[in-house]
């Protein structure tokens, strides 16, 4: 018999969760149970979240959905995030917080991070406390309600 897994909300402090992260974030990753537990994790924090699992879906989506911060995975097949972040730059209008969330963290990857137009980058695993906390001060230096 095996035990129930344990929901993630139980699994935060009793305060991680008062003051609600009031931002639509897209979340990113061709690795589903990563794209899938990112935007769970960030949901429980408040945040309204859609999921794309790959940089194609998400480019034709972006759009319509107007994330105000995006999370984004850099090796995906076909269109990688450092390509996503560049299309997403070149788009007109509201630009969103461009989140790397990834494996790598060499000088080389974040270089290409800045020259794609990520304002932030997190190696993977990120505690979700220091991802949301992040989100929350970037937004507010930016002058963005949240």
């Amino acid at each position: 018999m095996t035990a129930e897994p344990q929901p993630l909300s139980d699994l935060l402090p009793p305060s991680a969760t008062e003051v609600p992260l009031l931002l639509r974030v897209l979340v990113v990753d061709d690795n589903r149970e990563a794209a899938d537990t990112t935007a769970e994790l960030l949901g429980i924090y408040g945040a309204d979240t859609d999921v794309r699992y790959s940089g194609a879906d998400a480019i034709a989506d972006i759009v319509e959905l107007r994330p105000d911060a995006c999370v984004l995975d850099l090796t995906m097949p076909g269109m990688d995030g450092f390509e996503l972040a560049t299309r997403i730059r070149a788009l007109e209008g509201r630009q969103p917080l461009l989140v790397a969330l990834t494996a790598l963290g060499d000088y080389n990857t974040l270089d290409r991070e800045v020259e794609s137009g990520f304002d932030l980058h997190f190696t993977k695993p990120v505690d979700p406390q220091d991802l949301v906390r992040e989100l929350r001060e970037h937004v507010n230096r930016m002058g963005c309600p949240i």
